[in-house]
C-alpha cells in the first residue's frame, strides 16, 4: 500500500560540531511551506540522529554541513541506518559541499547531494517520490 494520507515527515539535523544554521533553517521553512512536518533535530551524533529517526518514523534525513565533516558522519550514520533497519529512509546533505565530492557521498548510499545554489523544488521532489514509494 502506498502512503496517501500521511503527511511527509522529514528529520533535519546538523553535526554536533557546527554552528552554522542559517541554510537549514531555510530549507526547514520551504519543506514546511511544501506541506511536509519537520523535525528539526540540531546538533548531533549519527547515533542520535538515527534514533531520532526511528522515534518519528520519518521518510527522509536531511544533514547540513558547513564543513567537510560528512566524511566522518555520513558512513557513521549509513551504518546505523543499516543496522537500525531503516534503508527505506533516504539520507539527502546539503550545505558547503563541493561538486568534487558528490560522487563519494552518493556511493556512500547518499540519494541527494544539494549544495550551493542548489534547486530546492528537485530537493522537495526527491522526497516527495522517496515517501510515495515508500509502503504505508
Amino acid at each position: 500500500m502506498v502512503k496517501t494520507d500521511k503527511k511527509i515527515r522529514v528529520l533535519m539535523s546538523k553535526h554536533i560540531l557546527e554552528c552554522h544554521d542559517r541554510g537549514i533553517k531555510t530549507v526547514i521553512r520551504m519543506l514546511r511551506d511544501a506541506g511536509f512536518e519537520v523535525i528539526y533535530n540540531i546538533y548531533r551524533t549519527p547515533a542520535e540522529i538515527v534514533a531520532a529517526a526511528l522515534e518519528e518514523d520519518v521518510d527522509a534525513i536531511g544533514l547540513s554541513f558547513f564543513s567537510g565533516a560528512y566524511f566522518e558522519n555520513v558512513p557513521d550514520l549509513m551504518e546505523l541506518i543499516e543496522k537500525n533497519s531503516l534503508q527505506d529512509v533516504i539520507v539527502i546533505v546539503g550545505g558547503l559541499i563541493p561538486d568534487v565530492d558528490e560522487p563519494e557521498l552518493l556511493k556512500m548510499g547518499v540519494k541527494g547531494v544539494f549544495g550551493p545554489g542548489s534547486s530546492l523544488t528537485r530537493f522537495i521532489d526527491l522526497i516527495k517520490e522517496h515517501a510515495a514509494s515508500r509502503p504505508a
